[in-house]
């Protein structure tokens, strides 16, 4: 790797006492040690070209305080921060040294670098021979004592740790490397040789927990437990077995086929070999369930070693190491398939079941979305996915699922927002009962959530949506990049049917569902979330103040309010506005007389402000076109005046206006008509029953077109005309006199008669408060049953939410309310798309040709 030259004569920076000749020294140096390779081509500062990723080894950065790697020389270089010749050298020195106080003694990490400080050593005695630099200055600074070495554990226990940590990191560099981090980088880590991954650091090699080493500090994500079938156990011991295997320079033969050769340093091996493969590619299909025998799984490593020796030459020892490994492989599988399937029963006594569980008349298998009991709440199962089947040594069966929280179980800062329905992956795989499975429901990336749902879901399952990891540790919701990474390796790679929406769905996020419990002085260090029984979900999170994560999207603005309205403009006189008579609009001649026809009214000379279309003299809604108008109206279709209508609330605002003059003269009476265009697009029918002039036009008044009488009631926005209130008084008298009247007499009715029917009366009003009395009595019960219901709702609100209960129950009436209100839309939805599809079924009878004789008479 070339170290970029930098511009100009080599004159030094300011401030700066390195001669020229050193600078050029610097540039080299740092040259050779990226060039320099082993006897053997193997590259001793690949590990050290950039610091150690604090996400992956955290405790590195507690043990080395003062961190370097040779990316730091190269930018300090380039940006000549070096001052004089002893900083090099100690930059130089501190490679070393980090790495040697970290790594244990037979680490690779460790061998390089001694390998790397001589090195270096050898080029600063090349610079004092040449008079370059003084042997004082190539000295190495002392950077403190190294730590003792403690006991190792027997050789064939640390390569058993070695092995199992390089399949956990295997398993975390595809499940993080395509998430973002927690500090917002998006580099996707970049994993060295494996004598990076198997770095051990010197205090507390031992294995205190699954996935931790030394400590403790170092905490892996959740992992569902191994359960593998003896083919499979079978396929791990033949990996695990070739790793043991040393050439005769002493060096573990398997390490040269970790990885594939760089496709930029060899680009020939990629046109030669038709079929690359190296163990870590082996590794993966059978981490993922690709391999259906051992003859399949060695037919792949076949293919890797004899890769290896038709692109090298026999003499070479990468060559040696091939065709012995080779026949190693055969070797520890011929062994592994003589031995029974007894020999690879788990200790825990677990017997892999990988079609799956039927309970219930239904087959649970890996992959399935499912509901499990929550003894926390029983109101919200866990939503969960299957990763393990099995069945132990009592017969019973079991699986393992991994949690999806939903939002009000996670600890989260008070401004995030989430979206309806949306769950958060979780490290938390736990084991379960198949009894204790409730249903199936399915979660949705939220990429496919928006444009439809899954189909044979069956109807009442529920849909949730993800989009976020959730770090129980440290209270953080990072952002899913690739949703396979979150899946089981047995279904990663396959995909289900959906029934799409006609277009894509539009989901708006909501604020927190416990953001009620929010508190002036919360903290994150304060927020926990509450735990209730074993092996279910926390009772309820918590929020907290603090500042939004780097990854975490602002929330949503809220709707803009209405600018405020200014005050209403005095009112000026002005001239009677002038009558246009365009293709557009005509505006009719025929006025009442009045004095003061020039009067405007303040009020509707506001609105008109907003709406420049309309004039100041009218509340209309028909538009009024000024003169600079007519050019843009007249080109367009009849879409364009349908953009002058004022909404029903501005209708609604100027007739009050209009209502209420400020002035005491009337308003006067004024008629419009719409343009040709719009008056056009009423069907005719519809204009037939309104007034027209004598082109047909629909007339519209300002005022209506009769004589009213003032006001009577208070209040009233019109008055009524002499005519009808005439007839109104002639009807209310003619009832008043009727009643006076009283009934008729009977005309010879029998006194049997009579008799019967006050007998039938008397028989239907008893009925009629029997009637009554049972429905007084029916809904009495209705009203005790739901106050009783009530007030059981109010204790289970209360044993959830202790004092807050009563926000706690509103919110979740509100959430029920809203998630009705989506479930009907959704159903109306689907019902229009299912009339929608039907009509496109449908074929038209109606002839839609076009024809000469039907607009042209000589035809």
């Amino acid at each position: 790797m070339d170290v970029a030259e930098t511009p100009g004569d080599g004159s030094n920076p300011q401030n700066s006492n390195l001669t020229a000749d050193q600078w050029i020294a610097i540039k080299q140096i740092t040259d050779k040690v990226y060039r320099y390779r082993t006897k053997d081509g193997h590259d001793p500062s690949k590990i050290f070209h950039r610091k150690v990723n604090k996400r992956l080894i955290p405790d590195y950065y507690d043990v080395i305080k003062e961190p370097v790697a040779l990316s730091t020389l190269k930018a300090k270089i380039l940006r000549k921060s070096y001052t004089n010749f002893d900083e090099f050298v100690r930059d130089a020195a501190l490679i070393s040294h980090n790495a040697q106080t970290y790594n244990r003694p037979e680490a690779g990490a460790y061998h390089d670098a001694i390998t790397l400080r001589e090195v270096f050593q050898n080029e600063f005695k090349k610079l004092i021979d040449q008079g370059i630099i003084t042997a004082e200055t190539a000295e190495y600074p002392d950077l403190g004592e190294l730590p003792p070495v403690e006991d190792l554990p027997p050789p064939a226990e640390v390569e058993e740790d070695e092995e199992e940590e390089d399949e956990e990191d295997d398993e975390d560099e595809e499940d993080e490397e395509d998430d973002e981090d927690d500090e917002g980088g998006r580099r996707r880590r970049r994993r060295g040789p494996r004598s990076i991954a198997a770095i051990t650091k010197r205090e507390g090699g031992g294995k205190s927990e699954r996935g931790q080493k030394g400590d403790g500090t170092r905490k892996r994500r959740g992992r569902p437990p191994k359960v593998d079938t003896p083919m499979e156990a079978r396929i791990k011991a033949v990996l695990k077995g070739i790793r043991k295997f040393k050439n005769d320079k002493g060096q573990v033969m398997i390490h040269s086929f970790e990885k594939l050769p760089d496709k930029a340093e060899l680009p020939d091996y990629y046109m030669e070999i038709k079929e690359p493969l190296a163990i870590e590619q082996i590794k993966r299909k059978q981490k993922r369930k690709k391999y259906q025998s051992v003859d399949h799984f060695l037919r792949d490593m076949d293919v890797m070693f004899n890769n290896c020796k038709s692109y090298n030459m026999e003499d070479s020892q990468v060559y040696k190491d091939a065709a012995t490994l080779q026949a190693e492989t055969h070797k520890l599988a011929d062994e592994e398939k003589a031995k029974p399937d007894t020999d690879y029963a788990l200790e825990e006594g677990r017997m892999p079941l990988p079609n799956g569980i039927v309970h219930n008349d239904e087959l649970w298998k890996i992959g399935d979305w499912i509901h499990l009991q929550n003894l926390n709440d029983v109101t919200k199962p866990i939503v969960a996915q299957i990763y393990r089947t099995w069945q132990d040594t009592d017969g019973e069966k079991w699986i393992n699922a991994c949690w999806y929280y939903r939002p009000e179980q996670t600890v989260h800062q008070y401004e995030k927002h989430f979206f309806p329905r949306e769950v958060v992956k979780t490290g938390q795989y736990r084991d379960h009962r198949i009894e204790e499975i409730i249903d199936r429901c399915f979660v949705m990336f939220i990429t496919r959530y928006s444009r439809g749902r899954p189909r044979g879901l069956g109807p009442g399952k529920e849909v949730y949506v993800c989009e976020s990891r959730y770090n129980e540790e440290k209270h953080k919701l990072n952002k899913i990049k690739t949703w396979a990474s979150c899946l089981p390796d047995e279904v990663r790679d396959k995909d289900y049917e959906m029934d799409l929406f006609d277009k894509v769905k539009k989901v708006k996020k909501e604020p927190s569902p416990i953001l009620h419990l929010l508190k002036d002085d919360s903290t994150e260090a304060e927020a926990k979330s509450r735990w209730g029984v074993h092996n279910a979900p926390p009772v309820v999170g918590a929020v907290f103040k603090g500042p939004r994560d780097e990854n975490q999207s602002p929330p949503p603005e809220p709707s803009p309010s209405p600018p405020p309205q200014p005050p209403p403009k005095a009112a000026k006189p002005a001239n009677p506005m002038p009558t246009y008579d365009t293709p557009e609009f005509r505006r009719n001649d025929t006025r009442a007389p009045s004095n003061n026809a020039a009067q405007t009214n303040p009020a509707t000379s506001y609105a008109n402000s907003q709406l420049p279309q309309y004039t100041q003299q009218s509340a209309s809604p028909a538009p009024i076109h000024h003169p600079h108008q007519y050019t843009q109206q007249a080109a367009n279709t009849y879409t364009q005046p349908l953009d002058h209508y004022v909404s029903p609330q501005s209708r609604y605002t100027q007739a009050q206006r209009v209502s209420q003059p400020e002035s005491g003269y009337p308003r006067p009476d004024e008629v419009f008509r719409l343009p040709e265009n719009a008056n056009l697009a009423i069907p005719e029918e519809v204009r037939s029953q309104f007034q027209q002039d004598e082109h047909g036009h629909v007339l519209f008044f300002t005022a209506p077109p009769l004589d009213t009488l003032p006001n009577v009631k208070p209040g009233s926005a019109v008055g009524h005309t002499a005519k009808y209130l005439a007839a109104k008084l002639r009807a209310q008298l003619a009832a008043k006199e009727k009643r006076k009247a009283g009934p008729l007499p009977e005309e010879d009715d029998t006194s049997q008669e009579r008799q019967l029917a006050t007998k039938k009366l008397k028989r239907d009003h008893f009925n009629l408060d029997l009637a009554e009395q049972i429905k007084a009595t029916r809904d009495e019960a209705f009203r005790l049953w739901i106050q009783q219901m009530q007030a059981g709702t109010d204790r289970i609100y209360q044993d959830l939410y202790g004092e807050h209960w009563e926000e706690g129950k509103k919110h979740e009436s509100e959430l029920l309310a809203a998630k009705q209100a989506e479930a009907r839309e959704f159903h109306k939805e689907l019902q229009q798309s299912r009339q929608q599809r039907d009509e496109a079924t449908k074929v038209s009878l109606v002839p839609t040709g076009v024809y000469k004789d039907d607009w042209d008479p000589r035809y």
